[in-house]
């Protein structure tokens, strides 16, 4: 199925901002949709004279005529003439015969799209840039209801709007839609005061959970909300202006432990202000878990910087012991120790300064060769880091065990490698597909005898890369001279 992008591009639609605009309509219609118990569908002008279908909202509240999408069909002949018209006159045009679709009977109306100019300036385009036709479902039409015929006189305002070019407006939100109210969540109707006209049951409702006793409608919707939040100290200073419906902003309302999204939609006409519609949604629960997800991700923080803290402590206190120990076998150990718990404390140190579980193991890296560096300074030789490629980001069960077999195997280039000369430790990492490959190479020594050690530090490598995880390990003696080390990991 081709895109609302991929379809504009392939037709030619020259400007950028009707790309954009067109953008901006279909992102926030299925409002529109719910209004009008009908289904949307949004026709763009091809290069031949004609019109392909570049997107399609169905309603929630009615059943749908399409049951296959239809973005990217081209027009049916039998609306060509209808939707023709709509673009050229600039006007409206409802079809003068019946219409039916896959057998349903349905109703018809082609309504042009004009486009603001520019936030800064209410001008708008003279010639359409595109059509919406409304398709409704006869089947499903009965004798309107109070609430229906509210619904409908909203939904055909905006549809009105559109043809004007005051719908979408550029202050609408645009960032994530999560929480956002539908019309089915709550509605309300406002004149061009604030005072409210009509209020949906779900939205009565949810304005009485926040503590508004009584009816809303006749009401100044601000007047009623600031005797509830009167005593609250924090609060958004656009309320008011999205309260009387004269900002199109969503905010949050909060009083009694109930928090309210609430979303003004200003209806113009002929440029002026005629009321506005409010959406609201309870949001009580979906802000419980934000505010939880937030408090466990600080305390992980917190968690990973105190385990940081706590292996730092326990390093110091072996490298203390390394520097007192008589014996050069016992302080060996301890400075292995050491330098193992420092590159476990590394990776709790980043993890502690982000919010996910994912580690930059690149940076990681860099502070591990910086171990390498300070073991040579202890041997009194040199060694020349080289990095090539990238790692990426890791996940911590990852980054842990690869952080401490790493450090192993550097430490061991610089200690038995390049003991009492001076060289270069290589290090290349490459992400193929779903694998991780990593090789490290000196120019030292080699290996003795072309085989590879059985001390603690080996075993440790072994079980960390090829038990924990899960990969393979190859060491190997260039003929170059050197000592070569083949990782590859999954990912």
């Amino acid at each position: 199925m081709s895109t609302l992008s991929d379809l504009v591009k392939k037709h030619g639609i020259p400007s950028h901002a009707n790309i954009e605009w067109l953008h901006l309509l279909t992102a926030d219609w299925q409002l529109i949709a719910d209004l009008v118990f009908a289904d949307l569908v949004l026709w763009i002008p091809t290069p031949d004279g004609s019109f392909v279908a570049a997107g399609h909202a169905r309603p929630s509240s009615a059943a749908t005529v399409f049951y296959r999408d239809i973005s990217g069909e081209p027009v049916r002949k039998e609306w060509a003439a209808q939707i023709s018209e709509a673009f050229k006159t600039g006007k409206s045009v409802d079809l003068k015969s019946a219409d039916t679709y896959d057998g349903l009977p349905t109703r018809l109306r082609a309504i042009p799209v004009r486009r603001r100019i520019s936030a800064k300036s209410e001008e708008v385009t003279a010639d359409p840039i595109a059509v919406v036709t409304r398709h409704t479902n006869l089947t499903e039409v009965k004798a309107p209801n109070k609430i229906q015929l509210s619904y409908l006189s909203c939904g055909n305002d905006l549809l009105d709007m559109v043809c004007d070019g005051t719908y979408p407006d550029f202050s609408n939100p645009t960032g994530p839609r999560r929480g956002a109210p539908r019309a089915n969540d709550g509605l309300l109707r406002l004149d061009v005061d604030g005072v409210v006209q009509f209020a949906s049951p779900n939205g009565l409702s949810a304005f009485n959970r926040l503590g508004i006793p009584g009816e809303l409608e006749g009401k100044s919707l601000t007047e009623a909300a600031s005797k509830v939040l009167k005593d609250q100290i924090n609060t958004d200073e656009g309320l008011a202006l999205v309260l009387t419906g004269r900002a199109p902003w969503r905010t949050d309302m909060e009083s009694r432990n109930v928090t309210l999204t609430v979303r003004a939609i200003p209806l113009k006409k002929n440029g002026a202000r005629t009321g506005a519609i409010v959406l609201c949604r309870d949001a009580t629960e979906l802000r419980r878990q934000e505010r939880e997800l937030i408090t466990k991700d600080a305390t992980i923080r917190e968690i990973h910087h105190r385990v940081k803290n706590n292996l730092q402590t326990v390093a110091s206190l072996l490298r203390i012991q390394a520097r007192r120990s008589q014996s050069d076998e016992a302080k060996e150990s301890l400075d292995q120790a050491m330098r193992r718990v420092s590159a476990i404390a590394l990776v709790h140190d980043t993890l502690s300064e982000g919010l996910n579980q994912d580690v930059n193991f690149d940076e990681v890296f860099d502070r591990i060769f910086m171990l390498a560096t300070e073991v040579a300074s202890t041997l009194n030789t040199s060694v020349r880091p080289l990095i090539d490629g990238k790692f990426g980001q890791l996940r911590s069960e990852i980054a842990t065990p690869l952080a401490v077999a790493l450090t192993e195997i550097v430490t061991n280039a610089v200690e038995h490698g390049l003991s009492e000369r001076s060289g270069v430790v290589a290090v290349n990492a490459e992400r193929k597909q779903k694998q991780l490959l990593i090789t490290v190479s000196d120019n030292g020594k080699g290996l003795t005898d072309g085989k590879v050690g059985a001390g603690l530090g080996t075993q440790i490598i072994r079980t960390l890369i090829e038990g924990e995880l899960r990969g393979t390990i190859h060491w190997s003696s260039p003929a170059e001279g050197g000592a070569r080390v083949a990782i590859s990991l999954p990912l």
